[in-house]
């Protein structure tokens, strides 16, 4: 019971202190899960967010989900849910409560783009943490150049680019199996 409490505890202050989304949160899951807990390897947890953007979801919710499961089977992985959604439900309710009074407030105003601010770079960090992981290759780097093209310059949906990579991973990296 003792590790479940944990989880949750571990996953509410993620939660809790977490602003602008998912990737802002995967730098504070791998510190957490990875490097203070030690309950998954630094592997383990680039598998789990990259199996975690392939589903539908939220990527942090995904990402809590499969930890907590992989490290404490069901009730883990509920554990670690409610430790993520829980705080971010509590602060809603709370800002929708009283946000209209203050909507106009200019030291509200200021503290949202202070943190507006610091989001894009959370999320660079996640980045640089993951690249870190994998293999540096020509191949590697075609992947990432076609990729951002498909995105960004030809606007192809994700989830197209995303199951488009998989099939090329299918087909390029397939072993041979003897018949």
């Amino acid at each position: 019971m003792k590790k479940f409490l944990q989880m949750f505890i571990s996953f509410f202050k993620i939660g809790a202190f977490t602003f602008g989304g998912g990737y802002a949160m995967i730098p504070l899951i791998e510190e957490e899960v990875v490097n203070n807990k030690k309950w998954i390897s630094k592997e383990e947890f680039v598998d789990i967010v990259v199996i975690s953007q392939s589903f539908p979801g939220a990527l942090a919710v995904n990402t809590s989900i499969f930890i907590g499961y992989k490290i404490n089977g069901i009730l883990g992985a509920v554990m670690a849910l409610l430790g993520t959604v829980i705080p971010s439900f509590i602060i809603i309710l709370l800002i929708a409560s009283v946000f209209m009074q203050f909507r106009n407030n200019y030291y509200v105003e200021q503290v949202f783009k202070g943190i507006n601010g610091a989001v894009p770079v959370l999320v660079l960090i996640a980045i640089l943490s993951i690249s870190k992981s994998v293999k540096k290759s020509y191949l590697n780097f075609g992947i990432v150049i076609v990729a951002l093209i498909l995105l960004q310059v030809l606007n192809v949906n994700p989830v197209v680019v995303i199951i488009l990579s998989g099939i090329f991973g299918v087909i390029y990296y397939r072993e041979k199996v003897e018949e």
